[in-house]
């Protein structure tokens, strides 16, 4: 890629967008209003601890703040925000192993789920919910993070595709796997119960 080229490109990733697409954002402060609940409940299912989470989601906001202009579609505001999410986590998260890595001999668990809650959330959780995040934790990551956004934070597959970075067939082939991959947990669950009683 030639130094021209490369500039062009800069220059177009920080063109604002057109006045007419910019003139259907909502304000940063609307944005916060509607979205924050949204945005601290994504945080928190990417596993960032509770310790950590007003931080990581000030850091969304302020990506937001930086960037909400250059939103080519507003309709898509969501599938956005959950962009950001996760980027900033996965940036909180990298930082955090290579922290881990200088500050303590431990080793990083590979078991600790992104999507798990931490014991204070299972301590206060009922026993429906429990069973939830136990059954999410049989679903393999990639399925399981398309499953919990279709399900619990109810967004289409186009916005899920959109906020993932993946292809709309990938989205739906992946929802549809983890479905099954939850129905057989619950059914294992449910023979396992059965076998109890």
């Amino acid at each position: 890629m030639t130094a021209a080229c490369a500039t062009e490109e800069s220059q177009t990733e920080a063109r604002p967008v057109p006045q007419e697409t910019q003139a259907a954002l909502p304000s940063f402060r609307s944005v916060y209003d509607d979205y924050f609940d949204f945005i601290w409940a994504c945080t928190r299912r990417l596993g960032v601890p509770d310790d950590a989470v007003d931080d990581v989601v000030q850091e969304v906001f302020v990506v937001v703040h930086a960037r909400l202009k250059t939103v080519e579609r507003p309709a898509s505001l969501r599938s956005w925000l959950y962009g950001v999410v996760r980027r900033t986590v996965s940036t909180y998260h990298r930082g955090r192993h290579v922290r881990r890595a200088h500050e303590s001999p431990e080793p990083f668990d590979d078991n600790m789920s992104p999507m798990q809650p931490s014991p204070l959330d299972l301590a206060v959780l009922s026993d429906e919910a429990r069973l939830l995040w136990r059954l999410l934790g049989e679903v393999a990551p990639v399925k399981r993070e398309v499953f919990v956004l279709a399900e619990l934070e109810e967004m289409t597959a186009p916005e899920i595709a959109e906020a993932v970075g993946i292809p709309m067939n990938t989205a739906y082939s992946r929802l549809r796997a983890a479905r099954q991959e939850f129905d057989a947990a619950f059914a294992r669950y449910a023979a396992h119960q059965k076998e109890r009683q």
